[in-house]
């Protein structure tokens, strides 16, 4: 009996874990003001995470602003961080919860590193809150 290899193109669904906790954390983000939130399925490309979400602030301050809103956001809804690093610069934060990892970005640096590009392969996952995709259909 032979098996038939797995269709490539065909869209792995991520874990519903993992894109609700994906979720709650870019929704704290938006709150914020980011701009430009990516999330990255980067489970099975890398043992770092399962998801990297991105996102981009217009200052230093917004950035910091950003990683506190995402953290408590955490601390709300019960997902344990690991550990951050990067917010009192407010150049690039890096926050770690396990099987997520939030980069927040000034965006000059966040086009420097262009992590969007180095994990091309990684699959993106929809994030957006509803009702901002509301307001913008409108």
């Amino acid at each position: 009996m032979t098996q038939e290899a797995p269709n490539k193109t065909e869209a792995k669904l991520p874990d519903p874990a993992q894109l609700a906790r994906a979720r709650a954390l870019a929704s704290a983000a938006y709150e914020k003001q980011a701009e430009d939130v990516v999330a990255l399925d980067v489970n099975g490309l890398t043992s770092l995470a399962d998801t990297f979400l991105i996102a981009s602030g217009r200052s230093r301050q917004q950035v910091r602003a950003i990683a506190d809103g995402v953290q408590e956001a955490a601390r709300r809804d019960g997902i344990r961080s690991l550990g951050a690093e990067g917010e009192t610069e407010g150049v690039w934060a890096l926050l770690d919860f396990g099987s997520v990892i939030f980069h927040v970005f000034l965006e000059d640096t966040r086009r420097h590193y262009d992590l969007e590009r180095l994990w091309a392969d990684a699959p993106r996952m929809d994030v957006e809150p509803a009702e901002l995709k509301q307001r913008r259909a409108r």
